[in-house]
């Protein structure tokens, strides 16, 4: 009781003035001055965006310092004036039976009288306030008023209601959003989290913990596109309107064309069974089906005149198919259900030690970059939905103006509407969105107004800083004044996540966990020459390669091993084994006919050369991946060329065989 005593001797100490006005949300305090028994040095005074402490009869209510004015400046030294405090309310500490805080509240239930005296907040008081109950929050930094009580994210209120991450170029957003998710998967290390990363900085913050998918390994079949996304991509022109008649018409035709093939049933369906899918539906079929429909439609024909449409479609199909560049989604020659694999691998699940995925889109074409991020947001939201929130997955959207911008005529429409869907109704379903954005002015106000937790670093524009002041609803907002004079790794932080509106000082991460995004440093690099042919050949072969999706040469001469059946120790009774932790798992190439050109499952010549594109593989024993396994295996026995051999017992291979795969497999050079 003593000690309560003396705390609250010292609480009447160091007041710095008075309540003189109160309303809803705010409220003044008249600053004890100069010519007041009770006069402070500066140093005790209140700054900008300080926490100041008031006490009531039945809690202590916290109030956050908006603005400071010397409404009546003296004339002449030694007069008096009179100094003003603007404090926004922000919440209240409650009170036990002996009078100590308790628990943190937001909002204000005991509003101060006029008269109670403000004092700044005691050390004891932060913490309670700031820090919360350790098991659901994690550390960022630390706050600016006193840089020993850390900054603490309440990581359920941050994750399952949105957050954005906002500030000007060369502001540190990137090292800010590895640092959060850093902290996150820390704590958390069976999390599912997909970043979407258009410059590829991102694999260096996450070595440990991260899947990284690129246009080289990245599998993302065209039947999974909805239809307007395959329009955009086969057609682009949406006002093409013969040719999107025509793919509306015939692709739910190749979809029940291809069931029927695996179920034994012909190549041909019955009628009745076209309604059984739509042109969205996400299942298989085979694009040589696709082609051959509309040589089919060209022939009932009757005028020729009329052909155009069709042959521009066909021609765009057959470009885009032996295109390098789309191989990631036209490059499989083997057509199969592959969707619980790509599933499994862009959502870790299960996670094996890699609770993120980080889907690098460089070197995706600039045309259908929209399309791929619009086809990883609905799968997001969908695999949300329909796992019925079992499994929460987090959608970091980096450079978000790119795909919901302001203007309605900018962007690709799906991609906008998928990540609206998110940020509107993914809370009920376990899916959460994280926006990072060097333009908040740019960027669909809907959206930034569906994030209830920002992280406001230095903005400088005008548009930008209006825009973050009407999407964060807080008594705090007058903290956003500090926005163009933050520093490094300063930044402002409002909303459901963060337990008060406060300016914190992020932490440094370590060296190995920097994102690639530092800036050039131009005075340092431009002291030497570096303009020798070689380095100059390297930057040629890096960029040439940068446009193939061929990968590992040793991978791929496994791969052919593998296809021809050679297997060196196998259990045909056994599962197949898993890839190893972050190998990622690539298509069985197709068989060669006997002019050596490849041959997809549905019999149909093609003229690809290029490897195909890895996929992930569940854990062993996936009935999915066994179904399809042994799809692909039929599509090989039954393709032109291939010769039916006895069956061998699987641990006995012939000798010869043995030559060959180790010929396959031996690592070049």
């Amino acid at each position: 009781m003593n000690s309560h005593n003396d705390d609250q001797r010292r609480t009447a100490d160091t007041s710095i003035g008075r309540i003189v006005s109160v309303n809803g949300s705010k409220a003044i305090v008249l600053l004890d001055g100069s010519s007041d028994a009770r006069a402070r040095s500066l140093k005790d005074g209140p700054d900008m965006g300080t926490l100041i402490a008031i006490e009531t009869s039945s809690a202590l209510v916290l109030a956050i310092v908006s603005a400071l004015s010397v409404p009546v400046p003296s004339q002449r030294e030694g007069d008096g004036e009179v100094w003003i405090a603007e404090i926004g309310l922000v919440g209240e500490l409650v009170k036990g039976l002996d009078g100590k805080p308790l628990k943190f509240n937001r909002g204000v239930t005991n509003y101060p009288a006029l008269g109670d005296r403000a004092r700044v907040a005691s050390k004891s008081e932060l913490q309670c306030a700031f820090c919360g109950e350790a098991g659901e929050t994690v550390r960022v930094g630390c706050i600016r008023q006193d840089s020993s009580i850390p900054a603490m994210v309440r990581v359920d209120e941050l994750l399952g209601k949105h957050f954005a991450i906002l500030g000007t170029t060369g502001t540190g957003k990137s090292c800010t959003t590895a640092l959060i998710l850093r902290s996150i998967l820390e704590k958390h290390p069976a999390a599912h989290i997909v970043l979407l990363d258009p410059h590829n900085e991102y694999a260096t913050a996450f070595t440990e913990w991260a899947e990284v998918v690129s246009p080289r390994n990245m599998h993302l079949p065209y039947w999974l596109l909805t239809f307007e996304e395959i329009v955009e991509v086969l057609v682009g022109d949406g006002e093409r309107k013969t040719e999107t008649d025509v793919l509306q018409d015939l692709i739910p035709v190749a979809k029940a064309r291809y069931a029927n093939s695996r179920s034994g049933e012909g190549a041909k369906p019955r009628r009745a069974d076209h309604s059984r899918y739509t042109v969205d539906t996400p299942v298989p079929y085979r694009i040589s089906e696709l082609v051959a429909l509309i040589d089919e439609r060209m022939g009932r024909l009757e005028n020729k005149r009329d052909l155009t449409p069709y042959r521009n479609l066909k021609h765009r199909i057959e470009t885009v198919s032996k295109d390098i560049r789309y191989s990631f989604m036209f490059g499989s020659l083997t057509v199969y259900d592959s969707m619980t694999q790509i599933l499994s691998r862009i959502f870790r699940v299960p996670v094996n030690n890699k609770p993120i995925t980080i889907l690098e889109l460089t070197g995706i074409p600039s045309e259908i970059v929209n399309v791929v991020v619009s086809v990883l947001c609905r799968l997001t939201f969908d695999f949300a939905l329909w796992s019925e929130g079992q499994v929460p997955v987090t959608l970091v959207c980096e450079e978000a103006h790119r795909y919901v911008p302001a203007n309605s005529a900018l962007g690709f429409e799906p991609c906008k509407r998928a990540i609206a869907k998110i940020a509107k109704e993914g809370r009920k379903y376990g899916a959460s969105l994280c926006i990072v954005t060097q333009r908040p002015a740019e960027i669909d106000p809907t959206i930034l107004s569906q994030c209830n937790t920002v992280f406001a670093l230095r903005m400088s524009n005008d548009r930008d800083q209006e825009i973050v002041t009407s999407a964060v609803a807080d008594t705090g907002a007058g903290l956003l004044e500090f926005l163009p004079s933050l520093g490094q790794r300063e930044a402002i932080a409002f909303g459901d996540g963060m337990a008060l509106p406060v300016r914190i000082k992020f932490d440094e991460l370590p060296p190995h966990a920097l994102p690639r995004s530092s800036t050039a440093r131009f005075s340092e690099r431009w002291q030497k020459s570096l303009g020798d042919d070689g380095f100059l050949e390297q930057i040629v072969e890096r960029w040439r390669l940068s446009g193939t999706a061929t990968g590992d040469n040793s991978h791929n001469m496994a791969l052919m091993a593998d296809a021809l059946s050679i297997n060196s120790a196998a259990d045909t009774n056994a599962s197949p084994a898993p890839a190893p932790q972050g190998e990622p798992r690539r298509e069985t190439p197709p068989a060669r006919g006997s002019a050596g050109t490849p041959v997809p499952g549905n019999g149909h010549p093609t003229s690809r050369k290029d490897a195909m594109p890895p996929t992930h593989t569940p854990p062993a024993g996936h009935s999915a991946r066994s179904a399809s396994a042994a799809s692909m295996m039929g599509d090989r026995v039954n393709a032109p060329g291939m010769s039916s051999a006895p069956s061998r017992a699987p641990s006995e291979p012939p000798s010869s065989l043995r030559t060959l795969r180790e010929r396959l497999t031996r690592p070049h050079g």
